[in-house]
């Protein structure tokens, strides 16, 4: 016979689970969107001194401070423009190794692959300086396509793994159909296997334009101060002021490419995407 369970004990057993989810989730809540409410409520303290939980003074002049430096519009156009032909750049030459690695068997395929890794494996510092060595051979230190490569380099794991994740999710019988009606190789690429690939490619543009947007170290060093982007003026800016508003603002401004980019390709972002780029078969 079964043993009828106690009304009052299952019902305090799931209000207890249910109590512990909830100091839980508001943990998390505090440590993850606490900083970012704190950035938001700094950006617009005309007057803040610590220990104050709030600001003494609410406005909008440290967004004024920031505008009325001469740097900031050029350095802001400077990232775009950056972001953009490093993101294009990036398309033109890591799509056909994607492609290569995902459609073809050959010897060396997954340590080609796992090279790309090789450059988030180590601390960026150690490896701009050893390309700012060859940067000054060539003579591509404080210039733009100096600059570009640095971003690239930064960029190319996700626009290799991600885009060859997505070509292998293209079925062959769906490229041999389309060659069957008579499309050329060429054709079949741009009209089948492309566009079925497309959410992949648009998760790794994402990562690569964002990832160009925020770099700074590398820019820094091969710019040698003669290419300003938006994070090598804020550590300008933020060196020449104490005012820790400052650092919020433009935190601000540098989310809010991000947040427009998420917004536009959410339909392409998901865990499927993302995490299947990830897979090395």
């Amino acid at each position: 016979m079964f043993k009828m369970l106690n009304p009052r004990r299952f019902y305090y057993a799931v209000g207890k689970r249910k109590f512990w989810e909830f100091i839980i989730l508001a943990v998390f809540i505090i440590f993850f969107y606490g900083p970012l409410l704190n950035m938001v409520m700094l950006a617009f303290a005309n007057k803040y001194d610590v220990p104050n939980v709030l600001p003494q003074e609410w406005g909008f002049k440290w967004w004024s401070y920031i505008f009325n430096q001469k740097s900031l519009v050029s350095s802001m156009i400077q990232s775009f423009i950056i972001a953009i032909i490093t993101t294009l750049v990036s398309m033109v030459f890591c799509i056909p190794a994607a492609y290569s690695i995902a459609r073809f068997k050959y010897k060396g395929r997954k340590l080609f692959m796992l090279s790309f890794l090789l450059t988030n494996a180590f601390p960026k510092l150690g490896i701009y300086t050893s390309v700012a060595v060859l940067f000054y051979k060539y003579r591509l230190m404080g210039t733009y396509p100096g600059v570009v490569i640095i971003h690239m380099i930064n960029s190319m794991m996700f626009m290799v793994w991600l885009p060859a994740s997505a070509f292998r999710s293209v079925h062959r019988q769906q490229e041999e159909a389309a060659r069957d009606v008579g499309a050329g190789p060429i054709r079949t690429f741009f009209k089948v296997t492309l566009p079925m690939a497309m959410p992949g490619i648009s998760v790794a543009t994402l990562y690569t334009f964002l990832g160009s947007m925020e770099e700074a170290q590398g820019t820094m060093l091969v710019g040698m101060g003669r290419i300003q982007t938006m994070p090598v003026a804020m550590y300008g800016i933020i060196l020449d002021s104490s005012a820790v508003q400052i650092g919020a603002v433009f935190a601000i401004l540098l989310i809010i490419p991000s947040v427009v980019m998420i917004f536009l390709m959410r339909k392409y972002i998901g865990p499927e995407a993302i995490a299947g780029g990830f897979k090395m078969k």
